[in-house]
């Protein structure tokens, strides 16, 4: 088994740990996902596989803990690769319900997609009666309207 084999192996073996696992072990499965995708040595196609099934853990009723080491391991995802919005949609088809340190994480990947259509979901949020959401809310405003007008720039 080569390097990659081995990554693509913890990763699986996180994912069966993660069905049948209490809570602890859960959160413990799902640092090791986070750790392989810090590598930033996936393919692109694998880290947005990885990043999908996360996104279904977040969304989970899985308890909290789970729901944040899940949505911690996209928001290291999304510093080693480009992630895609329609990879990590379902979150913010969701955000309403997520509390708000984990609506915090939400918002970040949302901006760290750099793509226009996150712009409305994010911006709903720049009124949340949260300071630390609304702050998260900025932030990713400013990193989107930053990559469009990095876009306008690079195409005028």
């Amino acid at each position: 088994m080569d390097g990659y084999q081995g990554l693509t192996a913890l990763i699986e073996s996180a994912w069966k740990e993660l069905n049948g696992s209490d809570a602890d072990r859960r959160d413990l499965c799902l640092e090791v996902v986070s750790d392989v995708l810090e590598t930033g040595r996936l393919t692109q196609g694998d880290a947005e596989r990885t990043v999908e099934r996360l996104v279904m853990a977040a969304l989970s009723g899985r308890g909290y803990t789970v729901r944040e080491s899940a949505l911690h391991a996209v928001c290291t995802a999304s510093t080693h690769y480009e992630l895609p919005y329609r990879v990590v949609e379902p979150l913010a088809v969701g955000a309403d319900g997520f509390e708000p340190l984990l609506l915090e994480y939400v918002l970040s990947i949302l901006g760290s997609t750099h793509e226009q259509v996150a712009l409305p979901t994010v911006e709903r949020f720049l009124q949340h009666p949260h300071p630390e959401v609304r702050r998260e809310a900025a932030e990713a405003v400013h990193e989107l309207r930053w990559s469009r007008e990095s876009a306008q720039g690079e195409t005028a």
